[in-house]
Parts: C-alpha cells; structure tokens; sequence
C-alpha cells in the first residue's frame, strides 16, 4: 500500500510540473509573440462610407499610428445594416491585435435595437481606448424665440404636445437623443426624424420645426454663418469648438447627456500584452499636436482612454439607449 501510495504520489506531482511546464511555456511564448507584434501590416473596419465623421477619424487614426507600430494601417469601409456588417467580420477575425473594429456609439444603439445579432458587443469585442468625442447639440433657427434650453422647455411644459423636435434618422443617435431630451426634460413633444441632416437644417430654416437636435460639426457651419442658434450641447462638457454654448446640464436638464463618440476594439481573447500595445500608441498619437489639430478641425475632441473605462462607457451607452428605446415605443429590429 505504502509503495502504491508512493507511485501515485510521484505520478501526480510529476503530471503537475508538466502541467506547470506547459503554462509557462504557452505564457512564455504569448509573452514573446506579443513583444513582436504586430508582425504584418493592420487594418481598421469602418462600420460607414467614406468621407464621414468616423471614416476620416479612422484614417487620421491610421496614419498616426503607423509610426509607432512599425506597420502599414488601412482602413476598410463596410457600411451597412447599422454597422452589423463591419463587427462580425471583426469578431470573427483572428484574435491577434491586426484587425481592428472602429466601435462608437452607434455600436451601443446597434446592441440596443436588434433584436439578434451574429455576435455578442459585449463579449465578443475587447474595447482598446476611446478616440474622441464629438458633440450633439439643439439648435434652432437663429429667428426662434427660443434663446435658451430653458425656453425650449418652458414652451413645451406650457404647450404639451406642440414643440415638434427634429432629428435623422430612426434610431439614430440624434434621433435617440431627441427622445431622451423628452424624457429628461418631462416634456411631452413630437419628435419628427428627417432623413438627412440637410433635410433637417431646411426644416429648421424653413420654421417647419422648432427645435432640432443633430451632431454640432455638420451643423456648424449654419451656426457660424448666423442661420441657426446652439442653444446647448449634450455633453458632460461645453464644446471645444464652441465654448461658449452651454450644456444641457448648465441649461437646467441635468439628465439630458449624451454624446457621440469613437473607439477602437479587438476582437476577444485578442492577448492583454497586445491590447496595452495598441492602448500605449493610440494614446501617444492622439496626445501629438499634429493629429490633435486634424482632429479638432474634424469638430473632434480627442481623448484616449484605458481598455476598461471605454468598456464601461460601452455598456453605460447600451444601458442608456436600451432604456430610451423601451420608453419611447421604438420597435426592435
């Protein structure tokens, strides 16, 4: 018995350091892979068409990082189906840090609204930092009576049911934004999407709606030339383009903030070591003066992130929309 004993004993421990030995080796080898990375060149999937907020913060993106990388980055335009096309091909993609998913916000109403997808946001994607930020504001004609978010308000509280708010889309972030302006402000208002922030600026010109909210950089040009009023941005902050409009909070609708943003994400299980390598480039070209006023010309705040804060900001955004989507009677697709 006590010679059994021994043999198993001696089995065991010797299964053990093999086991040990084949754990270090595998981390060891992961840790020497990532030190290599990246081995070829990378490319970002763009969930929209060229020429876009998010297409020309990617490219400038790109750019930028080829020099710390040490490695050719394109970028790669898969519109359609509210981004669904461009994320699956990036969570199915090899988990080895070359293939990147430009993640915004647009992702968290895209997690929000369909019903099923091909892939999990949450789980599937590993997000690496943020890119930057930019601005969704309420404007109205520069002919309104209307001067301040307050107004807005106070007209809608004594009127119910009369403001008409404009927006994009359904289901846009704009769109979703005018309902959560609704909510926040406990106004009861119509809100009327347009398809095309051109359409929208005519109603707005043209008095056909009194209020409109759409994302500030395509409308910043009508602010500037006077035709239109920023009556507030929705964001935590004022805007770096126009400091001197205030925010929804500042306007007196402290639950009204919500804004539009970029990321980069990988696709889960894409190694920690390889994640942080990305994470330390992103934020060293998006600290650079050069790409920060490229961006800033964009109407973009750039702002790098940790790999957790920008998780958090994804699920605070699914969280969010999922809630205005319910109460707004907005059917999932």
């Amino acid at each position: 018995m006590l010679s059994l004993h021994a043999s198993t004993t001696t089995h065991r421990r010797a299964l053990l350091a093999l086991a040990t030995a084949t754990l270090l080796t595998l981390g060891l080898a992961t840790s020497v892979w990532a030190q290599t990375y990246p081995t070829q060149p990378l490319r970002i999937v763009v969930p929209f068409g060229p020429g876009g907020v998010g297409d020309l913060t990617a490219r400038a993106v790109a750019q930028a990082l080829a020099e710390p990388l040490g490695q050719p980055v394109t970028v790669e335009n898969r519109p359609g189906a509210g981004g669904v096309v461009a994320a699956e091909a990036v969570a199915r993609a090899a988990p080895d840090g070359h293939t990147l998913f430009l993640m915004s916000n647009g992702s968290a109403v895209t997690a929000s609204l369909f019903n099923r997808l091909p892939f999990d946001m949450v789980r599937d994607f590993i997000p690496v930092s943020t890119l930057g930020y930019f601005d969704i504001a309420v404007v109205t004609s520069s002919e309104s009576t209307f001067k301040t978010l307050g107004d807005v308000v106070a007209y809608a509280r004594a009127n119910p049911g009369q403001l008409n708010l404009g927006s994009i889309n359904i289901g846009s972030t704009q769109h979703l934004t005018a309902e959560l302006f609704k909510s926040a402000a406990g106004i009861q208002a119509q809100v009327v999407p347009f398809n095309g922030t051109p359409a929208l600026i005519g109603a707005l010109r043209g008095r056909q709606v009194e209020v409109g909210v759409e994302i500030l950089g395509p409308a910043l040009p009508q602010i500037r030339a006077g035709a239109l009023r920023a009556l507030a941005v929705t964001g935590e902050r004022r805007s770096v383009v126009l400091p001197e409009v205030p925010t929804a909070i500042e306007g007196g609708v402290p639950a009204l903030v919500a804004s539009s943003w970029n990321a980069l994400a990988v696709p889960a299980k894409t190694p920690r070591e390889v994640v942080m390598r990305l994470n330390k480039a992103i934020e060293g070209v998006l600290a650079a003066p050069e790409l920060r006023k490229k961006l800033l010309e964009l109407n973009i705040d750039p702002r790098a992130s940790t790999p957790e804060q920008t998780a958090e900001l994804l699920a605070s955004d699914i969280r969010r929309w999922s809630t205005v989507i319910e109460r707004a009677g907005i059917p999932k697709q």
